[in-house]
This record gives structure tokens, sequence and C-alpha cells, in this order.
């Protein structure tokens, strides 16, 4: 695929060989007197939303209101996931075509199509078109996402509130040229989506290969002909002759990280690994001299002893939003000065073992089950000593410790280059898919109403 449009002609290939084509204006245009949209086809016009659009607001909705009165009419608020919609109430605010788009917050800005019987919060605003037959409202909600972001104000909260829309100047083809713009990336979108859900599903299939390597390596051993026996415990079955099981509790000690917040963070002090990182960034692992980790001021060092890692420390995430990110963890393959922050349980060893072989069994599925079926929460989970305590860990000799994290190490790798590429490759083509949007909305390509096979 390419990532930008350049050619005279270009054409887009899917591995089911069906094809489109397009051609690139560089003919009848004017300016538009717009910096961001540019030149603009002779016969389009440009205009502000106001003259294009009756708009409104959502309303306040509470969770409550949505627990007491549930019903089959959605609430779409400010999150993008589950295309906005946070639930569905007995009632509805609104019945039609719409625009809507978020007002406030980390998604200010984005646009979405509603149609239908719906209900809006009061951080989304509305636009109902004026003259329905003059508008499609996918191509204005493909255009709208094309530059609302300019025009969002960043200072505190991120805003685009009603009277900033309002005043955006956005080109207005004839309607013919809507409807073919639409149909043409409505297609090709598909098509784009069609290839990313497989490659994502490859990634899917790497992941799974790559944890069932783990968790066999590290529950079962790398000898196949090995001797087993019984490991007394029903779900993990029978383990390697010379393997023990103990208690989490047994072989290690506890602390807590510091008591501190966002605030105390800073970019410069002493590195300090929180709950966020662990979840996000440096699950497994963490390295304050190659990762980039925020600090704390050097004052912390005074009073908060225990809450400073050694080489070798876990620090697991006490909280977590999703049952599957309980047990998140990562240990310190460092002997930089280092802080566990805030929302952090550091669990120090107290026997000699493979820290990175105890890594691979906590990233294994059989470990992290055990956290899994004992964690308490709705919509946050909690992770606690005591949970941790009484997890089983599996205790080969350092040998073949030493033996299943080289094996680990070198095969892990193999399936995350494997995955990377993959992740490129998805990644370039939600670039291109972006860029043939906004060639098409704002005339930079002439999409040909006609869709040819081969």
């Amino acid at each position: 695929m390419t990532k930008s449009i350049k050619n005279d002609q270009l054409q887009i290939t899917n591995e089911d060989n069906r094809n489109c084509k397009f051609v690139i204006r560089n003919c009848n245009m004017k300016p538009s007197g717009i910096d961001w949209l540019g030149n603009v086809p002779e016969e389009w016009d440009v205009l502000p939303i106001w003259m294009l659009f009756y708009m409104g607001r959502g309303r306040v909705i509470s969770k409550e209101e949505i627990l007491d009165n549930p019903g089959e009419y959605p609430v779409y608020s400010s999150q993008t996931e589950n295309n906005g919609n946070l639930g569905g109430l007995a009632t509805y605010d609104f019945e039609g075509d719409y625009i809507t788009w978020t007002t406030d917050g980390a998604n200010a800005g984005t646009v979405f199509n509603r149609s239908g019987k719906f209900n809006c919060t009061n951080v989304c605003g509305t636009l109902k078109p004026k003259k329905l037959k003059d508008i499609d409202l996918r191509f204005f909600t493909h255009a709208l996402n094309v530059c609302t972001k300019i025009f969002v104000r960043y200072d505190i909260n991120p805003k685009l509130m009603n009277n900033v829309l309002a005043g955006i100047n956005v080109q207005v083809p004839p309607i013919k040229d809507q409807e073919n713009i639409c149909n043409f990336l409505d297609r090709e979108t598909a098509r784009i989506d069609e290839v990313v859900a497989k490659k994502q599903k490859l990634m899917e299939l790497f992941k799974e290969k790559r944890q069932a390597l783990i968790t066999h390596a590290v529950t079962k051993g790398l000898d196949p002909k090995a001797k087993m026996k019984p490991s007394g415990i029903d779900w993990l079955g029978n383990i390697p002759e010379g393997w023990e099981v103990k208690r989490f509790g047994f072989l290690f000690s506890f602390n807590k990280g510091l008591s501190i917040t966002k605030e105390n963070l800073q970019d410069e002090g002493i590195p300090c690994v929180n709950y966020g990182e662990i979840h996000s960034k440096y699950g497994f692992e963490v390295n304050p001299l190659e990762d980039d980790l925020k600090c704390v001021s050097k004052d912390y060092l005074k009073d908060n002893q225990g809450s400073i890692l050694n080489f070798g420390d876990f620090i697991f995430a006490d909280t977590s939003e999703d049952i599957k990110g309980s047990g998140n963890f990562t240990y310190l393959n460092s002997r930089e000065v280092t802080f566990a922050g805030y929302h952090t349980i550091i669990a120090k060893l107290h026997i000699q073992m493979n820290f990175r072989f105890l890594a691979y069994l906590f990233d294994s599925v059989n470990y992290r089950t055990q956290i899994r079926s004992m964690v308490a929460g709705i919509k946050v989970y909690s992770i606690t000593k005591e949970i941790l305590k009484n997890t089983f860990v599996l205790l080969p000799s350092f040998l073949e410790q030493k033996s299943i994290v080289a094996f680990l190490d070198r095969e892990t790798v193999k399936i995350d280059e494997m995955m990377k590429k993959v992740e490129i490759q998805i990644e370039k083509l939600h670039e291109y898919r972006q860029v043939l949007i906004t060639s098409a909305v704002t005339g930079k390509i002439k999409v040909e109403p006609t869709f040819s096979m081969v």
C-alpha cells in the first residue's frame, strides 16, 4: 500500500485482486481561502457550519439514570470506544439523521454520524442539516474529522464548543460529488478495514503462540522425555521430577511504593516506576537507563528507603481496570537507583533464583489465572499482598531456570519480530486510510463512480 498519493493515477489492490482507480486532480481548482484546505475544485463552495446545520447540545445523563431507566435507545458520550455508546435508555432525546461531536476532554473534536432514535450527554454537540437534500452526512462527518482537531482549545481541558465549530469553514461539493466520494470511501475503507482485521487476527495468533510457549516452558520444562510427578495442584497437573512448588509468600518479602500522585512526578530526579507504566509501557521488565520513566525529587531518598528498588525486585500494579490486567508486573533489570511509585506492590526475592525465569513464570497463563481467580472488583480490580502470597510458584533447579530463560529469550524474540512487522503493516494501513479520506473529501483526488473487478 502507498502511504501518500503522488502519481497521476494510483491503483490500490488487495489480496482478492479487486482494485479501484482514481485520478489526482491537477486542473480546474481554485483557492479555498483556508490554509489547511488549500485549493478545491471550482464547482465546490466553502461555507461556515452555521449556514449548513442547526446546532445543539446533549444533556447531563448519569450512569445512575441509565441503570434506573434501561432501554434500547443508545446514549452517546465523549468516549470513542464502542462508537461512543455509553449504554441505553428507555427514552430518547433525538430522532433522525445527525452529526455529533465530542466537545470536551481527551477526545474533543471527534466526529460521528448518528441516525435513528438516540441520546447524547452534555459533552456532545449535535448538527442537524438545514437542507438534508443537499447534505450527505457521511461526507461532512469525514470532512469535519479532517479539520476539527485544528480548532480544539488545549489550554486547560481540551474543548471544541458550539460557537467555535459554528464558525469553521468547510468544503461543500454538489450533492452528487458528495455521494460519489462517500460511496467510494465506504467501499475502499471497508476493504482496508478487512485487511486490518485479518492482520489483527494474525497478531492475536502470534500472542497466543507466545503465551503457550512461555507457559509450557515454565511449567513443564524443555525436556519432552523428562520424568513427571503430580504437582498436587489440580490446575497445574504433572510437573518434572526435581521441581518444587512453593507459595509466593515463602519466597518474597513485601514493601509498598511511594504514596505520591501524578503531581509529584517530574522530568528529572530519581526514576520512578508507577502502575501506569506497568500496565502500558514497561510490563515484564524495566530499565531506567533505557526506558523513559518519570522521576521524583531526590528529597524522597531521606524517608522512603522501603520504596527503593534493588536489581531483580518485582513491582506489581495493585489495581487494574479489567480482569485481564490483574497481575501485571515488571522487574527492575538495572542497578540504577529507582523508586516504586503509586499503586504498586514491591516483591523482594530472598532466595537465590533467576529473576528472569520468575518474570516468565509470572507472565504465564497458569500464574495469571491464579491471580484472576482471587481478585475482587467490578470497575476496578484490586491486587493485594495476600493474593500474591497465596499463589503457587514453580522452582526448577537453578541450571534449568537458566536454560529455560535462554530458550524463551531466543524464541520470544523471533515471535516479537514477526509481531512488529505486522504492527508496522497495520500502522501503515491506518495511515493510508486517513490519507485516502483526506484526499477524497478535500478534492485532491477525483474518484470514479464505477468500480471494476479484475
